[in-house]
């Protein structure tokens, strides 16, 4: 049977704001995320992504409650992520009413949190979410980051995926930090690369722009395309994407 492909708004949430910038600066307010999460569920989306981009201990309990307001309206599986740390931050998550929580940052630092969250919680719900830049320093010329791609991790980003998806990690959350707000499209040879290492789904993220973006990014081995700012800001709609996408002849959920 073939899967469906999924249409995934992105929610980058600030100190419980939706924003959206370039490469994570410059940053705009897009609305409230309660207010765009029913409204993305009721125009089709298949999931919905929330991104605490600023988190810390300071504004937990706020991301816990817009999460909990989130899940009550929403009828579809949420992604949750942004300073996870421990099986403590994902336990929380889960309990506010994420379906599956995003592992970034706190995964670089502690790769055993990723196989504990795994064993805990089921790998169905643990998401690796990485920022990839292209780099010179490394084998495969990506690189994971950290700090929305201000930093490198020190990890060869092929490598570091790889060994997450061994730990544990059920799904691929893959952001471009190059094309990330860009709108020139989404890295296809990132995600090709990613494809032909790991067996399970990848999300597309970073650089869509315009219709035509979206059939290539699945063409190249994604199981999802993730889009935020031509969402937000009414350029394109998710049934749009699903029409394109369906016009090239991939599955999607109608």
């Amino acid at each position: 049977m073939t899967l469906s492909v999924r249409v995934i708004p992105c929610l980058d949430v600030d100190q419980g704001r939706v924003v959206k910038g370039v490469n994570f600066i410059n940053l705009r307010d897009a609305g409230d995320p309660v207010e765009l999460a029913l409204a993305y569920g009721q125009a089709g989306a298949d999931e919905l992504v929330f991104l605490d981009i600023t988190a810390s201990s300071t504004n937990r309990e706020t991301t816990y409650d817009v999460v909990r307001r989130t899940a009550d309206q929403l009828f579809i599986p949420l992604t949750v992520g942004g300073g996870v740390r421990s099986t403590h931050d994902v336990d929380q998550l889960l309990r506010s009413g994420a379906d599956k929580v995003g592992i970034n940052t706190g995964g670089l630092a502690q790769p055993e949190l990723i196989s504990d969250a795994s064993r805990i919680f089921g790998n169905q719900c643990i998401v690796l979410s990485v920022d990839v830049r292209r780099s010179t320093e490394t084998e495969s010329g990506f690189e994971a980051t950290t700090h929305g791609g201000r930093r490198s991790s020190g990890w060869d980003a092929l490598a570091w995926i790889s060994h997450a998806v061994d730990l544990g990690a059920g799904e691929v959350l893959l952001n471009s930090m190059d094309a990330d707000g860009t709108k020139n499209g989404y890295d296809l040879e990132l995600i090709s690369a990613v494809r032909s290492i790991v067996q399970v789904p990848i999300i597309a993220s970073g650089g869509a722009g315009r219709l035509s973006d979206f059939a290539p990014a699945v063409a190249a081995g994604a199981d999802a395309v993730l889009a935020a700012s031509v969402f937000h800001f009414g350029e394109l709609s998710v049934s749009d994407v699903k029409t394109e996408l369906a016009d090239h002849h991939f599955t999607v959920r109608v």
